[in-house]
């Protein structure tokens, strides 16, 4: 793993338009059980455009940056040996059906332990009026060759 990788902004990504059906099926996935995440009558009555989707539903958005990360051709990461070790969301507003939003990742530590590297990057998601919406924090465990 490359400890130059420590505060590398990388691009943001594509837009990302947040479906209805999409906000609808993560829900399922997820056994969400409240009616903001399906029925848009309900998202309404509640002060949002359209249906709310579940917190988690920013991994979504973050995947993008994510596959930034893990193709950098100098990061020295084996994606076979990447485990998911932690997730956190830091948000200003739910996101809700017909958000457009964009995804910009910075790598904002690497530590080793017994081998095994971890890396910690913050995906900034921001809407089209380049207002933040949510930061999604992640780290990944990238684990030790086997001897």
């Amino acid at each position: 793993m490359n400890p130059e990788l420590v505060g590398r902004v990388f691009p943001p990504t594509a837009p990302y338009l947040v479906g209805r059906e999409k906000v609808r099926e993560f829900s399922r996935a997820v056994f969400a059980t409240n009616p903001i995440n399906f029925e848009p009558g309900a998202a309404s009555a509640a002060g949002y455009g359209d249906v709310v989707a579940p917190p988690t539903f920013a991994v979504v958005v973050q995947e993008s940056t994510l596959a930034q990360l893990l193709a950098e051709p100098d990061g020295g990461i084996d994606f076979s040996r990447v485990v998911h070790g932690d997730q956190r969301f830091s948000y200003t507003r739910p996101i809700v059906a017909g958000d457009e939003l964009t995804a910009t990742l910075a790598v904002t530590s690497i530590k080793t332990l017994g081998g095994n590297a971890m890396v910690t990057a913050e995906s900034a998601i921001i809407d089209v009026t380049g207002a933040h919406v949510v930061t999604a924090v992640s780290t990944l465990i990238v684990r030790a060759d086997a001897e």
